[in-house]
């Protein structure tokens, strides 16, 4: 070969090895999960800057019809971090929510508005996307089981088609309270006890479309299961999950992801990971987590298996099926992104 061609052979090899190694270094993150439904893990997703816009409790996140991420915080300089896919932070809002917890999204006639539960204001707010506060409901009195507002420590929403709004009082006297649109009550059912219709730290609420008639799904996250309810309020079916102390239900597609805040009891401290189920209720992947196994077609025990969590509180789901972690009590990290593979 003559030296001319030799080095022209030499540069383009060259060149093809650096950029192979340069595509590899952009994609060095670990991957975790099981089965189909594996996610490599990117613990620097947030670009925000902590000096700038601290949070303390990461509590929920969304995403909204222009792509865009919505973490809820309980720190008051920013109870709102508003983020593109990629983790560059475009816009905060919010001082007025101390107990900042649920976030909850939903397109009312073409616009879109939140909901967000406050634990230490005892409070349900609906919100426009930039903050502005549209209703607020308070404790439901006129149920009669409530006697003042500190009994009412609301944790998450759910909103029907209609507008009607479902709120779990995951951390007061566990009632799950239906109201109409416009906040007045309808009905409630469940609260403490020791029965399966009823409930214990009913965290998680949300409507389950997958299959032909809708239902509730509640968190019961001291019995480590989620319960389906009619949407009356009736017991149906209990979803056992040992181990795991389950967050709310988040359902996309065809599959019900969760946050395990720890496993496999609350005392455990910094014991969490995140799973996820299909449309038979069956876990197929856990991250952080042992993998899912049955025997005689029974769930055996689940647990952390890897530490890459500490008490994680919400998953979100993107429209590319990639996952946002947001973690209470961890330290004050910003979420974590897994990348699905």
């Amino acid at each position: 070969m003559e030296r001319r061609e030799f080095i022209k052979h030499t540069s383009v090899l060259s060149a093809g090895f650096f950029i192979a190694k340069d595509m590899l270094a952009k994609d060095d993150g670990l991957i975790y999960g099981h089965g189909n439904m594996r996610y490599r893990m990117d613990k620097n997703w947030s670009k925000a800057d902590s000096q700038k816009n601290p949070v303390n409790d990461c509590h929920e996140m969304v995403q909204d019809s222009k792509g865009r991420i919505l973490l809820l915080t309980n720190e008051t300089k920013n109870n709102v971090l508003i983020y593109n896919k990629s983790g560059k932070l475009l816009s905060t809002w919010g001082h007025d929510f101390p107990g900042a917890h649920g976030l909850t999204l939903f397109n009312e006639n073409g616009t879109e508005v939140l909901f967000i539960t406050d634990t230490v204001k005892h409070q349900v707010y609906k919100t426009t996307l930039d903050g502005r506060i549209l209703m607020t409901i308070n404790v439901p009195l006129e149920t009669g089981v409530y006697k003042k507002a500190e009994e009412f420590v609301p944790t998450e929403t759910t909103i029907d088609s209609n507008g009607d709004i479902f709120i779990a009082d995951g951390y007061g006297a566990q009632y799950v309270t239906h109201y109409d649109k416009d906040g007045k009550l309808k009905g409630f059912f469940g609260g403490k006890g020791e029965g399966d219709e009823h409930l214990d730290n009913a965290h998680g609420i949300v409507i389950d479309r997958r299959y032909d008639t809708p239902t509730l799904l509640v968190t019961d996250r001291t019995r480590n299961c989620f319960k389906r309810f009619s949407m009356d309020g009736k017991l149906q079916e209990v979803i056992k999950l040992p181990g795991a102390c389950v967050c709310r239900p988040v359902i996309k597609g065809d599959h019900l992801y969760a946050a395990v805040l720890r496993s496999p009891d609350l005392s455990k401290e910094n014991t969490g990971f995140t799973t996820i189920l299909d449309k038979n209720n069956k876990v197929v992947s856990n991250l952080g987590g042992t993998e899912p196994v049955y025997t005689d077609g029974v769930l055996q025990p689940m647990a952390q298996a890897e530490k890459i969590f500490l008490n994680p509180h919400d998953v979100c789901v993107d429209n590319d099926e990639n996952l946002y972690v947001a973690q209470w009590a961890s330290g004050k990290v910003y979420p974590y992104k897994f990348t699905r593979v």
